[in-house]
């Protein structure tokens, strides 16, 4: 069992989860688990690294239930999808916002002539830098350590970004659904400015699936200062408003049957008919392309 793997277990007065940092060691822990198994979407032979004795100890706190491992694992496979989509169709700058633990320029077949940006808290890329110090990454990595909730500085961080590049991708994996609808907005407004900005990929859920992960997961969370908030009933629609529009949409749950992962229960719900729009108190999460410019929306 991986949760038993290396080190102490939790004592029962110990927190699952201390703090939001500790949200990206509990993420690396299921790409470490799906690079092991046979037939793998994925290979992430930093993650067991990264996600260290926490990650394994957070894993092995949480009851079977609360785990869905399947959900974490395409979320992973269908950003990894996007990305190569996008580097193929003439990405010129990559800026991961609130990277965590991510090892994409390490594992990823990149070029090294591609610039790419790693932005999060400062101790979690220092972190992660003691981690892969003797590492090469693929392609031309950067990290800048700034705190996201503080605007001027990411403002002038994009504004900076947004004049390298012609057709930068921003990738924000796992960030969203800590931040209120008002500062998702404000994020997409900023983003938004930026000419060299083109094109964003996202993940998000419904109000439903919010309503759920709440319910199971929102007491760990709460404790660690980093709930889950945002689940919009608009849908993908919701960022319209701010300069964005859905280019492509690729339910999560629908990718998990197809690729013969997903439980019971979901198998069951996946025959019922899905839209792109509002999803309403339905339990559905996807990851999702944004782009400034064109109207088309693809289902997958």
């Amino acid at each position: 069992m991986a949760g038993q793997r290396g080190g102490h277990p939790m004592s029962q007065n110990e927190p699952v989860i201390r703090n939001v940092s500790d949200t990206a060691h509990w993420a690396a822990v299921y790409r470490a688990r799906e690079s092991g198994r046979p037939g793998a979407l994925f290979r992430d032979p930093f993650a067991r690294r990264l996600a260290g004795e926490r990650g394994e100890q957070i894993f092995a706190a949480l009851p079977a239930r609360d785990r869905n491992e399947w959900a974490w694992v395409m979320r992973t496979f269908l950003y990894d999808q996007l990305i190569a989509e996008q580097l193929r169709q003439g990405a010129d700058l990559v800026v991961n916002l609130a990277a965590g633990l991510d090892a994409r320029p390490y594992r990823m077949p990149l070029s090294s002539s591609l610039a790419w940006i790693e932005v999060d808290l400062p101790g979690v890329l220092s972190h992660k830098e003691d981690m892969l110090r003797g590492e090469k990454p693929a392609c031309a990595l950067e990290r800048v350590p700034l705190d996201l909730s503080d605007v001027a500085a990411r403002r002038a961080l994009f504004e900076r970004l947004g004049q390298r590049a012609a057709r930068a991708l921003i990738i924000t994996e796992g960030l969203l659904i800590y931040m209120t609808p008002d500062e998702v907005g404000a994020l997409a407004g900023d983003l938004a400015a930026q000419r060299g900005f083109r094109r964003w990929i996202l993940d998000m859920v419904s109000p439903g699936l919010l309503r759920m992960m709440q319910k199971r997961m929102g007491a760990h969370l709460s404790r660690a200062s980093a709930p889950f908030k945002f689940g919009p009933e608009e849908g993908p629609g919701f960022f319209i408003p701010f300069g964005w529009r859905p280019a492509d949409v690729r339910s999560i749950a629908r990718t998990a049957v197809r690729q013969g992962r997903a439980p019971l229960l979901v198998r069951l719900t996946s025959f019922l008919p899905e839209s792109n729009g509002r999803q309403g108190s339905r339990p559905w999460g996807g990851v999702c392309l944004l782009e400034k410019q064109g109207t088309g929306v693809t289902t997958l």
